[in-house]
């Protein structure tokens, strides 16, 4: 038997079935014994197809037998009809038709049978379509409640809509123009599919399917809609079952909420939205009209390419409309009179903030117990600054390239794209160009001739750049211009077109004669006098990440979770470790100042080993960054250069008496934190060398900038759907780390502002007055790290190389936080003032903390309180309201009389503060020799003095970076700010091979 007509044999099987028996439809027949039962239903089925033709006078015989004697016809050209036999296929009709019983039938019961048989199992419930809810598209709004992005599956930009507030005249639209007998059939209309048979057979092309409303439902939402026998066969199947347990509102309220219609728009709620600008209870007949008609061919009757086209289906619709007396005659004329009406075409193109409309989704879903945002339609408000997470996702791209191409990391792998073979086919069909009019003679006078070009028309747009508007390139979310490369040498040099149709040229970089023509590369574009200059952008391999919370909301303004979504859609500031290095170390000193210690405390950067705790393990012997120690220096002085040894001091004494309950104390403030749900207990804790994520980071370090009060951070504001409010952010107190109390973060505070001004981050000494934060770089520089605030927001920054393969790879040498994290933060610190968040110089201590501290003069140096003009150390008051004199509570004073120089005691022991360290005096900082002696203030001398004598000449002052106005390593011009040429004494664990 012909494989079409078994096919076809077991869809008028089918048919048969669900039209003369829908309540009791067979989806298996046993092939051996079910042959006579399957002719018989056959032959039902046919005398019910003729009877409901006679209900249209029309005589079945007759259309058939017009279709077969067509010369069109039989099946070469079409899809589902080809190979079929038109003989055997009249002979068929005739024997189970018009009775006949032809000798050489064509017909085999069996394999009509198993052909049905498969087909037809496994069949979807139609009781899921009963209780379907659609996905929606959830639009995202931003913090000034602007549209920033949608959200929404494929195949889901809808807004579903109940069917009760879709107006009547909507809903006779679409069926007048789909499916006229909608409301009186059973799930199948058997003229239909009887006339798309013989249209078929008749016309080549495109099958037609004789649909009905449920057919296209059940398509669409349930069993496919690939173009086959066996997916006609379960649709109709499906759709006879679905008019048996649903009612025809509800039908026709999932083809309305589901049907496509174009402009990327599902629905027709959204299709009202995007093509009129305005509900669906709001469409006129005419709008009304254009929507009905649009089910049949989106995209042929597309009314922004083909307006005539959408205006004669539009015609035929309300011709339907008036024949069915949902509209009168006059309604007919004015609606067809009327313009289409179409709203401009806005496409809402996300390029940013991927990663955090990732962690929306899981907000929502903690928060609004919300399984997913694309789940129906919402309207999610949120805290974003979408200018300052452009800006953000910007600068931490371009910083990380600029890294890799620093250092001779960077590796070309080849272009985003290459559009070649599109500029042949633009090419290829575009017609002749005219030849042009000759030129107009210019206007003398330079104001003529400017008029004159500015009149010239532009030329049509080259080929090259109408492929480059086309072009989907897979770094959706990188912010440097896409641009195609036209040549590679020659004469006219390495040159690239611009989506705006200008050329530039193009210095390759990495990828030097690795290019080829119509390559699409990313590109740092110059603008200058005369033609743009262009730089290869390549993506790099390492990765970083930045946030901008709020201090005392906790609001999330930006977040970059990576260099690039599509690259990895790993969010690196909420679902990463890193070791934090010495970001970390704040928590040292805020327990040891809330311990009583003060900023001037004299601690000794020296060797320290402490025993191990419990007596098990090796001991510890830190380092620092550069080696060796410094002598006695200032708590102050310890934290804004970073040095290992000082923190690891504090736990000898300056915290508790004993190292462990040091330890201990450190521990318990991250823990109210919330910096860590476990600390673990061994002292390179202390250094950073347990991992935490930037988020936690951030909320810790606007708690400094909050004098204590830790805010909650978030970014979902609001959920809601329609009216309906499904979710509101509360606000909450901000919960208090008592570990420490307000004088001990408020000198905290005024330390990590002090690292700003000279310490490792002397980089933004401009921004000293309004920022405070602290540099970090983790063991063999892994990490790089920069956390910092002003009075209004917590910026973090770091970069670093993922893990994911098991081996920790080092940014290199020198790649400290202050070398790579502080210029990202100095430019989004800019970014965020730029867009609109408040520049104020940091706040002083609030009431309750001011009433408990004293500001003194002290010398910077020495940390002694001094007369006049000095710096301006805040000093924690005792609870008779006495200034607190610790000086000298952990280095005594006898030690430090025994390190000076003009002691009695051997001169290469008295250069080190202790017996073979390092010169006693800060090593990136030397003194003027003839102005300062950095102990005679320590003994209340009253004037300084040089030294008395040295043991070894002490070397002059390091250099400085020449110039008034220096460069940082990522172009950021820091004017007037001279700054050392010095090492970030930021590295926390030395080479200790203990480690």
């Amino acid at each position: 038997m012909n494989a079409i007509l078994i096919k076809l044999f077991a869809t008028a099987l089918t048919l048969s079935q669900v039209t003369t028996r829908p309540d009791a439809i067979r989806t298996e027949f046993d092939p051996a014994k079910d042959g006579p039962a399957v002719v018989q239903l056959l032959r039902d089925g046919c005398a019910h197809m003729r009877k409901a033709f006679d209900i249209e006078d029309i005589n079945l015989d007759d259309l058939i037998s017009t279709a077969m004697e067509d010369p069109k016809a039989v099946a070469g050209e079409s899809k589902l009809l080809h190979g079929l036999d038109i003989g055997e296929l009249n002979t068929s009709y005739k024997q189970f038709c018009k009775g006949e019983n032809p000798a050489n039938s064509p017909f085999e019961a069996r394999a009509v049978i198993e052909f049905y048989n498969k087909a037809a199992a496994d069949l979807p419930d139609a009781n899921a379509l009963k209780t379907l809810r659609l996905p929606g598209a959830t639009t995202i709004l931003d913090g000034r409640g602007k549209r920033f992005s949608e959200t929404f599956e494929p195949n889901g930009r809808r807004v579903a809509v109940p069917i009760g507030e879709i107006p009547p005249l909507v809903q006779k639209a679409f069926i007048a123009a789909e499916d006229k007998r909608f409301l009186t059939h059973h799930g199948i209309d058997e003229r239909g599919v009887i006339r798309a048979f013989i249209g078929n057979l008749a016309s080549p092309g495109r099958p037609q399917g004789g649909s009905t409303i449920t057919q296209q439902v059940v398509k669409n939402l349930s069993v496919g809609d690939d173009v086959t026998y066996e997916r006609k066969i379960r649709e109709m199947i499906v759709a006879a079952r679905a008019e048996r347990v649903m009612t025809k509102p509800e039908i026709l309220g999932l083809y309305l909420n589901g049907i496509y219609l174009g402009r990327g728009a599902y629905g027709v709620e959204m299709a009202a939205r995007s093509y009129f600008g305005k509900s669906v209870r709001d469409l006129n007949v005419a709008e009304a009209a254009l929507l009905g008609g649009m089910p049949k061919g989106p995209n042929f009757y597309n009314p922004d390419r083909y307006p005539d086209r959408a205006r004669e289906r539009r015609a035929y619709v309300l011709t339907r409309m008036k024949e069915e007396g949902t509209i009168s005659e006059p309604e007919m004329n004015a609606a067809l009179a009327a313009p289409l009406g179409l709203a401009p075409l806005e496409r809402l193109r996300q390029d940013a903030g991927f990663h955090f409309v990732d962690h929306l989704t899981r907000e929502a879903r903690m928060l609004a117990g919300l399984d997913s945002l694309t789940a129906g339609a919402y309207t999610v408000r949120s805290t974003l600054n979408a200018g300052l997470q452009e800006a953000t996702e910007g600068i931490l791209q371009e910083s990380l390239s600029r890294y890799e191409a620093g250092t001779g990391r960077a590796r070309y792998e080849g272009p985003e794209a290459n559009l070649a073979d599109a500029v042949r086919r633009i090419e290829a069909a575009a017609p002749a160009p005219e030849p042009a009019p000759a030129p107009a003679p210019e206007p003398k006078g330079k104001k003529g001739s400017k008029q004159a070009k500015a009149a010239k028309p532009a030329g049509p747009k080259p080929a090259w750049q109408r492929a480059l508007e086309t072009a989907r390139l897979p770094l959706y979310d990188v912010h440097w211009p896409a641009a195609v490369v036209l040549s590679t040498g020659g004469q006219a040099g390495m040159r690239v077109g611009l989506a705006d149709g200008r050329v530039a040229s193009l210095n390759p970089g990495a990828a030097r004669g690795r290019l080829a023509p119509y390559d699409v590369v990313r590109v740092k574009v110059w603008e200058g006098k005369g033609a743009p200059r262009a730089d290869l952008r390549i993506r790099p391999q390492v990765q970083g990440a930045v946030l901008v919370m709020e201090n005392r909301t906790g609001r999330i303004l930006a977040m970059a979770g990576g260099f690039s979504y599509p690259l990895s859609q790993l969010n690196r500031v909420t679902q990463s470790v890193r070791q934090p290095g010495s970001t970390l170390k704040p928590l040292t000193y805020l327990a040891a100042l809330n311990a009583g210690l003060q900023p001037n405390t004299l601690v000794m950067d020296a060797r320290v080993t402490l025993p191990p705790i419990g007596g098990v393990g090796d001991s510890w012997s830190p380092k620092n960054y550069e080696g060796g120690g410094s002598g006695p220096t200032t708590l102050r002085r310890g934290l804004e250069h970073s040095k290992n040894l000082v923190t690891a001091q504090l736990l000898r004494g300056g915290i508790a008496e004993k190292a462990p309950a040091s330890l201990s104390k450190v521990c318990d403030i991250a823990l109210e934190a919330q910096l860590y749900a476990e600390c673990e207990r061994y002292y390179p804790f202390v250094l950073g060398a347990q991992p935490v994520r930037m988020i936690d980071l951030a909320t810790f370090y606007a708690a400094v900038a909050n004098e204590g009060e830790r805010p909650s951070p978030y970014g979902l504001e609001s959920v809601t759907q329609g009216d309906k409010v499904l979710y509101q952010h509360a606000d909450r107190p901000l919960a208090r780390i008592g570990s420490a109390d307000r004088v001990a973060f408020y000198q905290l505070k005024s330390l990590l502002q002090g690292v700003t001004q000279r310490g490792t981050a002397a980089a933004l000494a401009r921004f000293s007055p309004y920022v405070a934060g602290k540099t970090g770089t983790s063991e063999d520089e892994n990490d790089a790290w920069f956390a910092g605030f002003t009075n209004e927001i917590t910026i973090v920054a770091w970069v670093g190389y993922d893990n994911a393969d098991g081996k920790r790879r080092t940014l290199g040498r020198g790649q400290t936080g202050g070398h790579l994290s502080v210029p990202i933060f100095s430019q989004v610190l800019q970014a965020a003032w730029a867009n609109g968040v408040a520049k104020s110089p940091l706040a002083g201590p609030s009431p309750e903390a001011k009433r408990l501290i004293a500001d003194e003069p002290i010398d910077l140096r020495s940390g002694s309180r001094v007369a006049g003009g000095g710096f301006m150390e805040h000093f924690r008051l005792s609870v008779d309201g006495r200034l607190a004199e610790t000086r000298f509570r952990l280095v005594p004073q006898e030690q430090i009389y025994a390190m000076r120089p003009d002691s009695e005691q051997d001169g290469d022991a008295l250069e080190g503060g202790l017996p073979g360290e390092n010169p006693g005096r800060m090593p990136d900082e030397a003194p003027d020799s003839d102005r300062y002696d950095p102990f005679g203030s320590l003994f209340g001398r009253p004037e300084p003095r040089p030294y008395a004598r040295r043991a070894q000449p002490v070397p002059p002052p390091e250099p400085y970076w020449p110039g008034a106005r220096s460069r940082s390593p990522f172009g950021d011009e820091d004017e007037g700010v001279r700054r050392p040429r010095r090492r970030d004494p930021d590295y926390p664990f030395g080479d200790d091979p203990n480690y």
